[in-house]
């Protein structure tokens, strides 16, 4: 069965009493790489792109799949575009780490992308990330430290997905 039929058949979270089907929003969208997330809402989709809805009169978070993200939200056509962003960003994330870097003049390695600029350095035995747009009018350091320049480097790639959903 797919999302749809769960959805039209009241099953999982659809038939449960006090569990709202309409006024959610999406907090944020998640790749995992392959589907392995069973969707919370409708309970037996698995998923790969996980999409977190926030309800205002609910307290828990769900994690779900596009068709029920869409039925929740009242928008069908947002959650798929969520979607569709996500895989599109899927395959430059496999190939963000073969992407040719510069080399500032303070020896940090640099790249601009999406209208942001990536700098990594090595900081204490721990690699960082200053992330900035291009007016320089944002900028942000990377909270945590990473041990290699791979690692950095993927998660600059994430953050910058982020801050494109916004």
């Amino acid at each position: 069965m797919n999302e749809e039929t769960n959805i039209a058949n009241g099953r999982g979270k659809w038939s449960e009493n006090g569990v709202p089907h309409k006024g959610w929003h999406c907090i944020d969208i998640e790749d995992l790489g392959e589907p392995e997330q069973t969707c919370e809402m409708c309970e037996s989709q698995e998923i790969r792109y996980v999409h977190y809805m926030e309800h205002p009169q609910y307290h828990k978070i769900f994690k779900v799949g596009c068709v029920c993200a869409g039925h929740m939200e009242e928008d069908l056509l947002g959650a798929q575009k969520r979607d569709d962003f996500m895989k599109t960003r899927s395959g430059k994330r496999k190939r963000w780490l073969l992407r040719k870097w510069k080399t500032s003049q303070k020896g940090n390695d640099y790249v601009k992308v999406d209208g942001y600029i990536v700098t990594i350095f090595l900081r204490k035995g721990s690699w960082h990330a200053l992330i900035k747009n291009e007016d320089e009018s944002y900028e942000k350091y990377s909270r945590r430290s990473y041990k290699t320049k791979e690692e950095i480097k993927i998660a600059s790639f994430d953050f910058i997905t982020k801050l494109l959903m916004n």
